[in-house]
Formats: C-alpha cells, structure tokens, sequence
C-alpha cells in the first residue's frame, strides 16, 4: 500500500457515511444538497466530530457532532443539547446553532446533530498564549463573563421545557454532584486516597442554592477566541441545572490554564478579575466560599474524569486519552491545597 492510500474498507466505510450525511440532509432541508466530504475533526475528546462540506446550503460547512461509543458519566445525548444549546441562544448566549437532529446517522445507537461553523481558535495552550490573541486575552474574562450571566437567567422557571429534557432540579446542586462523585469513585479498581478526602470534607459542606443552567465545561478549551475576542461558547454535553458557582469555579480549576498558572480563571485572568466581572454583568454578589467549594469538587470532578478518559482507550486507541488519565494525581494535590487554603481561612 502507497504512503497516503486509503485502506478499501476505509474509504467504503467513509464513502457511505457521506452518503448517509448527504441523504439525510436532503430530508431534513428539502434542498438538493450535495456532500463533498465528510472529515473527523480533533479536539473532540467526549463526543465525536466531523467537519461536513456541503454544497445547495447557506454555508459551506457545518461540524457534526455525535454520540460518542462510550459517553463519560454525567453527558447528555445530543437531542437533549440540542434543548440546551436551543435555551442558551433563545437567552442571547454566543453559541453555535444546532439543527437537524439524526439518529444511527454516525453509528447505530447514536444521536447527533449539526453546528453551525465558527471561525476561531479553541485549542486551550494557543488561547493563553498566541500573541495574536493578546489583545483578546485582555477583555477575554469580561466577555465570558457577560455569557455566563445570560446563561444564567435560564431557570426551571423560565424554561420548563428544559425541564423535560434534564430532569427536575436538585435541592442542594454541590451534594448531588458530591454523591455522582462518590458513585464513580466507588466504581473504581483502586482506591483514592486523596479522592476520599475531598469527598469527606464536601459532603460536611451543604449548600442549598437556587438552579440556573449551568453549562457544565465551561472553560479554556471550549471557547472559540479570535484577535477581536471571544466568538463563541462550545460543548454542551455536560449542562445541567446546578449553581453558578459551579460554572466559576469550574473555569479556574487548574488544568485549564494551559501552563499559566497564576492566572486562575482560565489562564488568562485572575481569580477576582472573573468574580468582579461576573458581579457586574449578572447584578449578584459572588460567594468566595461558596466558589472555592466547588473548585475543589471540580478538581475531584476532573481527577475522575481523567481517569474514566483513560479507560476509553481500550475502545478508542487515542494517545491523548492515555495522556489525560496520567493527569489525575496532578487534579487530586489540587483539591487537597485548595481544601488546605480553605481550612487556613479566607484567601
């Protein structure tokens, strides 16, 4: 075989998914459109991303995005993101339409849907540190600020479909995510000492608060950034109703700053610089207590997932999954400095 040759069954594999693409969007659109490729995209990570070029559309391409063979515990399929991302624009949130929902499109058993294509960078180590994002970088906490407080007036309330599609809200949104950590932690072959602890010292930390939508992973890494700025808030499959806390706090757990430690929030702002522009674009005062919480469950939250990232490598051989499960101990000292910090007093 040449070098660059497409295997047979490959590229048959490949031409009838194209087909399928093509076919399903002519049902879906009533348009006669034509499919000139469909291409896997990188970064996908939970779910399954393909670059769709079409011609007989508005644009030229969309991403599709599908279930992946083996969903991370906590993700949502895409027919109830779908509900989510629908919410979030309905509430002026920068974020890719989604349309045209399929199922067994990509796979049997498989959901997916297609987005809207933005142009923009979203690998997390060039958005902390290309220089032509440096002027982004500048006002980038502000703008993601401004879009977490739109998010955030989505209630159970104002939206009760999404009720339907997520389920009724928690009482106390940290214990639940506190008890779908124990759960997982359980599940494990070996134990976690450091885990242990910092489920220990949460589950003594009730905090009952009201339910917005949160997104879940929202981060460095899921933010499309352009030299202008912020262009668009990705990846929903982890939206659920919780606090807003979570949301803060998930944004400054320390594997999304991509090297730049000192700055907390995402590795482009400080700590503060978030939680001020937070107060003034959503009109509440932020709990710093309440945030450094959640940061600690963050970092269990993520130590876990690391490690159920690592054991969906037997299922899809991708080095970047055996890499990211080797990051976990790194996750577990986190929580337990921040727990140390917290015990210590008010930072």
């Amino acid at each position: 075989m040449g070098a660059g040759t497409v295997p047979q069954g490959e590229a048959a594999r490949g031409e009838a998914l194209r087909a399928r693409v093509e076919a399903h969007l002519r049902a879906a659109t009533g348009r006669p459109v034509e499919v000139a490729g469909v291409t896997p995209l990188g970064g996908g990570a939970v779910q399954d991303l393909l670059r769709v070029d079409v011609a007989g559309l508005d644009a030229p391409r969309f991403v599709l995005r599908s279930d992946a063979a083996r969903p991370l515990p906590g993700s949502i399929d895409r027919r109830r993101e779908l509900a989510v991302i629908e919410a979030a624009r309905a509430a002026g949130v920068r974020t890719p339409a989604a349309r045209w929902p399929a199922a067994d499109l990509v796979r049997p058993g498989a959901t997916a849907l297609f987005l809207d294509w933005v142009d923009g960078e979203a690998i997390g180590r060039k958005v902390v540190a290309s220089p032509a994002l440096a002027g982004a970088r500048t006002r980038l906490i502000d703008e993601v600020a401004v879009e977490l407080a739109r998010l955030h007036t989505i209630t159970p309330a104002s939206c009760p479909a999404l009720v339907a599609a997520l389920g009724a809200p928690p009482p106390d949104p940290l214990a639940a995510q506190v008890r779908a950590l124990r759960g997982l932690a359980d599940a494990l072959r070996a134990a976690r000492p450091a885990v242990e602890v910092a489920l220990a010292w949460l589950g003594a930390r009730p905090a009952p608060a009201p339910a917005v939508l949160a997104h879940g992973d929202l981060r460095t890494g899921n933010l499309v950034v352009a030299p202008e700025g912020l262009v668009a808030v990705l990846d929903w499959e982890f939206a659920r109703w919780s606090a807003r806390e979570e949301d803060l706090a998930w944004l400054c757990v320390r594997d999304w700053r991509f090297g730049q430690l000192r700055l907390a929030a995402g590795g482009v702002a400080p700590r503060e610089a978030l939680y001020r522009a937070y107060e003034a674009a959503a009109g509440v005062a932020v709990d710093r207590a309440a945030v450094r919480a959640w940061e600690v469950l963050g970092n269990v939250r993520w130590a876990l997932g690391c490690l159920a990232q690592g054991a969906r490598y037997a299922e899809r051989p991708d080095l970047e999954l055996a890499a990211i499960a080797r990051r976990a101990p790194e996750m577990e000292w986190e929580a337990l400095r921040l727990i140390d910090l917290a015990e210590r007093g008010p930072a």
